[in-house]
């Protein structure tokens, strides 16, 4: 796997808003990652990506690709091969931002999770399916709030929040899954990159 950051400076981002109608948003920014990595016959887009922030100045953007992404037309990137000793530990800190969702069991409607407990307790239920338990006492949830834009003149609605804290492997191939195809629903636009960090000790 390869980990990118895409750099945009004040003046970049000027330059995309001039291209795109004065607007640089969630579907913008989609649609700059997408270009890094251009489809070929027969293959899917296999990457993944979250806003960093950034100052200012500059921006920040976290990619992670099976390929190396090509050089932006606008902006510069950074890239290095991940070694496959980095998922082979045992207790990792982590930060995810999600689309907390669930689909009804009767309607078969994805509907939204609201309020940070109920968030909490979700990702903690949903840990398992992607081959790591959550340290309950690390976990913290913030930055809830609702992302909206316009995508072929539709408007898109999606519910964002972010998780931090300790994770525990317990299935190492669900594991190194979760974090090459991401977590949950709207990976198109910036969620569910699996940031984790290895930890010596829990």
């Amino acid at each position: 796997m390869i980990l990118s950051v895409l750099h945009l400076s004040r003046g970049d981002i000027q330059k995309i808003k001039d291209r795109n109608a004065r607007v640089f948003d969630t579907y913008t920014i989609h649609k700059l990652v997408y270009s890094l990595f251009p489809k070929e016959d027969g293959e899917a887009r296999s990457f993944l990506f979250a806003y960093k922030g950034g100052d200012f100045k500059e921006k920040r953007f976290l990619i992670l690709s099976k390929n190396y992404p090509v050089q932006p037309e606008i902006g510069t990137i950074e890239s290095k091969e991940i070694p496959k000793t980095f998922l082979e530990q045992e207790y990792y800190g982590f930060e995810v931002i999600i689309n907390p969702v669930k689909r009804d069991g009767k309607t078969k409607k994805i509907i939204p999770i609201r309020g940070r407990e109920e968030i909490m307790s979700w990702f903690i239920e949903k840990s398992g399916s992607y081959g790591f338990e959550v340290m309950p006492e690390s976990l913290s949830v913030s930055d809830t709030h609702v992302l909206q834009f316009t995508k072929d003149n539709k408007n898109v609605v999606l519910g964002k929040a972010k998780c931090v804290g300790r994770l525990r492997v317990t299935n190492r191939e669900l594991f190194i899954k979760a974090f090459e195809n991401g977590l949950g629903k709207g990976k198109a636009f910036g969620f569910g990159l699996l940031q984790i960090i290895p930890l010596i000790k829990q």
